[in-house]
């Protein structure tokens, strides 16, 4: 199974792709969509065109999005509900399965604890998928949730607890 993982951003839309074959992983590719300060339609359309290559690409058979959390900022929220639009838009195009994991959920799978910072993801993420060169920390957090879904896609009943 080929997984795609997207961690929504407006500025960086981190992206990851796995192979998943049982409990075996290989890395694919990875990479951080960005847009540039402006009008915020262009910067959700390059973002879609952006991604858009990454399936026509890559071919995954499943994608998986991190869900977002609100913050103090109302704005930026909002901002980054419309980026996580265009992360669940792009698969739902190509007709492909989503899965959506909590980021304490996804860190959990990955790291073993819940509120685990950007480098433990990191380093995680290259223990499980040796030789990976990452493109950034928003690569890394895609890549982590690609293996989130991995794990689920094996235990379905779990799925629904780490989507809740």
């Amino acid at each position: 199974m080929r997984v795609l993982g997207i961690d929504p951003g407006l500025r960086n839309l981190g992206w990851g792709v796995i192979e998943s074959d049982g409990t075996r992983l290989r890395h694919v590719a990875n990479g951080v969509c960005t847009s540039k300060p402006g009008e915020l339609a262009g910067r959700l359309l390059s973002l879609h065109d952006q991604l858009t290559d990454v399936f026509h690409r890559y071919q995954p058979d499943t994608a998986a999005v991190e869900q977002t959390f609100v913050n103090k900022d109302a704005v930026a929220t909002l901002k980054l509900g419309q980026a996580r639009a265009i992360a669940l838009l792009v698969p739902a195009q190509f007709g492909l399965p989503i899965g959506e994991y909590a980021p304490n959920a996804v860190k959990k799978t990955v790291v073993g604890v819940g509120h685990a910072d950007k480098k433990q993801i990191d380093h995680m993420v290259r223990l499980q998928l040796p030789g990976c060169q990452i493109a950034g920390p928003d690569a890394a957090d895609a890549l982590a949730i690609a293996i989130c879904h991995s794990f689920f896609a094996r235990q379905p009943v779990a799925t629904e607890k780490a989507r809740a």
